[in-house]
């Protein structure tokens, strides 16, 4: 915590340095280019957003990501725009979805609060590059952990919030019934994607001839299946469901599941402690669910008296507080839970009207493989 005070009066001095700077420019006699004709409203956006990203360079020098995204007072999440359930942009113009409910849970552990997010739409190819940029701090966007990318892409892959398996939709007329009837079909397929190499790698180990029809997004995909331009789309099956929903018209996705496609948050390589943080808040959502935490519940255990719990929730024992000494305040869970909710609320509230069942994405308790370390 001493940590944190010294870096909060690091920033409040910057601060002051930065106010009296421009007090002195503006007081000094120096030419300056005219200013271009704009509101009151941009001009503070103009003036106030450089200074606030430079005391979060400077924070980031002095602490790491951690610290820039604490003076900066803002999460920047690098999300799909283009996939329902998992990243889209509703009528009203939000990010919602899934992966969208898992920047917010980053945000509400660090700062307090889950709204505090500036979402990056990227797609497939945009990724990488923008995260090793630095342009984004976590990557949440329906990404597979794979080596390569472990090793190649400056890419550090966290808990896997959702596992998935790569499959294959048809038009409903389709005589495609399997993936042994596709010899010298047209099918459609992501740019940058595992999509495209796990259809190389599969249709040649067995021989299968195709022509691979690529697109850069989604937004150029779908309406090229609907028009006809591609007998088959492949993607995750997940995202084959959501987009089934949405088509508007009769598909059949085929029973063909080629791959394993563990799906969670990316963090740039080299910053061990953002890494963990993103990692922690991220497998509180599991734990909250295992304990039976939710949104709506969470007030009833402020008088629990199971210690696992009481700890998890930042609560005192015996009168002290658990410090889990990850940098970001102990009641981090709490804030995550009552902002956000737990796992099963965020699957339910973003996947399930998609018809999509828990299966694999169900707790360990259930048969499933969402299972964490335990919060002590």
């Amino acid at each position: 915590m001493n940590k944190n005070r010294n870096l909060l009066r690091l920033l409040a001095a910057l601060l002051a340095i930065v106010v009296i700077a421009a007090a002195c420019g503006d007081d000094s006699g120096d030419a300056a280019e005219p200013a271009p004709t704009t509101t009151a409203a941009t001009a503070t956006e103009d003036t106030t957003a450089p200074a606030a990203n430079d005391m979060a360079e400077e924070a980031e020098e002095e602490g790491g990501r951690l610290a820039a995204v604490v003076a900066r007072g803002e999460l920047n999440c690098g999300v799909n725009a283009t996939l329902p359930g998992f990243g889209n942009i509703d009528a009203d113009g939000n990010n919602t979805g899934f992966d969208v409910d898992f920047c917010r849970v980053v945000a509400a552990a660090v700062l307090g609060d889950a709204d505090a997010v500036s979402y990056t739409p990227l797609d497939s190819t945009q990724r990488f590059p923008t995260l090793q940029a630095g342009e984004i701090d976590v990557l949440i966007r329906n990404t597979t952990w794979t080596a390569s990318r472990d090793g190649n892409e400056q890419a550090n892959f966290m808990f896997t919030t959702f596992y998935d398996g790569q499959g294959f939709m048809v038009h409903g007329d389709s005589s495609i019934q399997s993936v042994e009837d596709m010899s010298n079909a047209s099918i459609c397929v992501l740019q940058g994607t595992t999509t495209l190499l796990n259809l190389n790698a599969v249709f040649g180990d067995r021989g299968i001839p195709f022509t691979a029809v690529e697109f850069q997004s989604n937004d150029e995909l779908q309406p090229a299946f609907v028009a006809g331009q591609c007998e088959v789309w492949t993607t995750d099956s997940s995202g084959l469901a959501a987009f089934s929903a949405t088509l508007g018209i009769p598909t059949r996705i085929l029973s063909d599941i080629i791959s394993k496609e563990p799906l969670g948050p990316v963090v740039a390589d080299g910053d061990t402690e953002w890494a963990q943080v993103v990692n922690w808040a991220t497998m509180a959502t599991v734990q909250a669910e295992e304990y039976g935490i939710t949104s709506s519940n969470i007030s009833s255990f402020a008088d629990t008296e199971d210690s696992n719990i009481r700890r998890f929730l930042g609560l005192e024992i015996e009168g002290e507080v658990t410090e889990f000494g990850l940098g970001i305040p102990d009641d981090f869970a709490s804030q995550i839970i009552s902002q956000v909710g737990n796992y099963g609320e965020i699957y339910e509230r973003n996947l399930a009207p998609l018809g999509l069942e828990r299966e694999r994405n169900a707790l360990w308790t259930d048969g499933g493989l969402m299972y964490v370390p335990p919060f002590r």
